[in-house]
């Protein structure tokens, strides 16, 4: 190894009397990939925020000694503006959230050609158009118009891309990325590592890359390090440590790839679907430039011609980049959005009128993708996991509905037992896997015959996700539960699903059942995710 970029000696973090990391020594050289891997919790984001002192009411010790090319200094004793400079220029940070990252009164070009001219003084101009080129280099689609989006207008991986270009506007010597592929599909995840590893021979740029993607690190990083309870367990090369892991923690991450524990017998003859549809479609009323725009409106169309249906007890899964109409088909099935065509849930059409639709409520309930951002910060476990309750059984008495809570949350392997006082907590004090367990039971608790999961597991660790995708079998089996599973994780698809639907650009270029649509695929696209993947 040359002279490192980063020598971190000693780092301890501790918030009152708890100590979250524990002595931690890790080097990084110029030009060089070190990921840093654990379950969550482990220390991994808070040793990443202790180096630029993002860490309010922390106790930091230790040393991390930076070289910016002049001279060494000590990230944990320069004084803050000094350490100001040095943050978004020599060292840039890719946070884990996009939506929380991101400043909601601002649209993306805006938010990156800020970092622009304070950093690199250019001017407005300048800096408008560097933003759209730099927006252009992360693969998001139509540069020039997401740029004049708000991030609550785009998807979470057009978030996501949005705040590694303005992390890598300045051509940082040393990026901290925090899961930055989490919300990305497979086909950008490979553009975003070979943009890192463009830029890397660009500039020498050295990245420390927090994840719990394996299949990432093998790809991307030349090093890995492991940690556990705040401690450094492993470290070595990527390829020496993925060949024969010394710890026993690094192999319980490397045996945590999901497992199909699924029913295989098809569905009874003649079973009704629980979910159907049949062409449908789903247009956005597009303003037109120029006088055109003051007679009438363009049009947008985001699904076009799907056609599918899930039998009790069955997993559809639909996969695709970003953009290619998931998260529109599944807002669709939950009757969110306008369409045409047909779509039938329990055999009834979505009338959207509230009260001719709040049966069907009752039959499809969904998964979001982000628990921390799909729970009400405000409300205690119990409100939220009984608020369905109060919509679908308003009549119920309060110490049933009580009751109702803690079965719903017992099912899902939350118990008074192991969380003393669980309903009355709120979900920050709870991990990522926990919240979504939360999120889980809240959905189940008015009995559905439909979850639509939106990318379920795509923000937990490897070990984390393994119980989650357990969890979800084994509900299916006992309550016959469909499930329409929105990802972009290849392994979660074999894992779970039945039957396949893939979509590209707002249509399906290919269908069938999975060991068929992901074993012998027909179509070239689907053939290059599954290659990604």
């Amino acid at each position: 190894m040359s002279q490192p970029l980063l020598q971190v000696r000693d780092l301890h973090v501790a918030f009152g009397a708890k100590t979250v990391v524990k002595g931690v020594d890790l080097d990084i050289a110029p030009g060089e990939k070190l990921a840093l891997v654990g379950e969550s919790g482990s220390g991994k984001t808070v040793t990443a925020l202790a180096l630029l002192r993002l860490l309010h009411g922390a106790r930091v010790e230790g040393r991390a000694l930076f070289d910016d090319g002049h001279q060494v200094r000590d990230l944990l004793a320069l004084p803050e503006r000094v350490l100001r400079g040095l943050r978004g220029d020599d060292i840039a940070m890719i946070f884990q959230e996009p939506m929380t990252a991101l400043n909601p009164l601002m649209n993306v070009g805006e938010q990156i050609a800020e970092v622009l001219r304070l950093k690199r003084a250019l001017t407005r101009t300048q800096s408008a158009q560097e933003a759209i080129e730099l927006l252009a280099k992360t693969g998001i689609p139509e540069p020039a118009r997401r740029a004049g989006a708000y991030p609550h207008q785009l998807s979470g991986g057009q978030r996501q891309r949005a705040m590694i270009a303005m992390a890598l506007a300045c051509a940082p010597k040393l990026l901290l990325a925090d899961e930055p592929t989490t919300a990305l599909d497979v086909s950008l995840r490979g553009q975003i590592l070979d943009l890192l590893d463009a830029l890397q021979r660009e500039t020498g740029m050295a990245v420390l890359m927090i994840t719990h993607d394996l299949n990432l690190v093998r790809r991307f990083a030349d090093r890995v390090a492991v940690m556990q309870h705040g401690r450094l367990v492993e470290q070595g090369a990527t390829a020496q440590v993925f060949a024969a892991p010394q710890h026993a923690y690094t192999r319980k991450l490397m045996a945590s790839r999901p497992e199909r524990d699924v029913a295989e017998q098809p569905p009874e003859p003649g079973a009704a679907p629980v979910l159907a549809a049949r062409d449908l479609r789903v247009a956005y009323s597009t303003p037109l430039p120029g006088i055109r725009g003051w007679f009438r409106q363009g049009e947008f169309v985001a699904l076009q011609g799907a056609s599918f249906e899930i039998a009790p007890g069955r997993t559809l899964g639909v996969i695709g980049e970003s953009g290619s109409g998931k998260s529109t088909l599944a807002q669709a099935a939950l009757g969110l959005l306008p369409f045409t065509g047909e779509l039938q849930v329990a055999g009834q059409p979505w009338r959207h009128r509230a009260a001719a639709d709040q049966p069907l409520r009752r039959v499809v309930q969904v998964v979001f993708q982000d628990p921390f951002s799909s729970l009400s910060p405000r409300m205690t476990v119990e409100e939220i996991v009984g608020e369905g309750l109060l919509v679908h059984a308003p009549g119920l008495p309060a110490a049933q509905r009580a009751q109702r809570v803690a079965q719903a949350l017992a099912e899902v392997g939350l118990d008074e037992a192991r969380f003393p006082n669980l309903r009355a907590r709120y979900p920050h004090e709870f991990s990522g896997g926990q919240r979504q367990r939360i999120a889980l039971a809240r959905a189940l608790i008015v009995e559905p015959q439909v979850l639509v999961l939106d990318e379920p597991t795509s923000a937990l660790d490897v070990t984390i996700q393994k119980q989650i995708l357990a969890l979800l079998q084994r509900l299916q089996r006992e309550r016959a539960l469909s499930y329409l599973l929105i990802t972009h994780d290849v392994d979660v698809v074999r894992a779970m699903a039945h039957e396949v639907i893939v979509l590209k650009d707002g249509e399906v270029v290919e269908s069938g059942p999975a060991r068929e649509v992901l074993h012998a695929a027909r179509h070239p696209y689907t053939r290059r995710l599954l290659a990604a993947a």
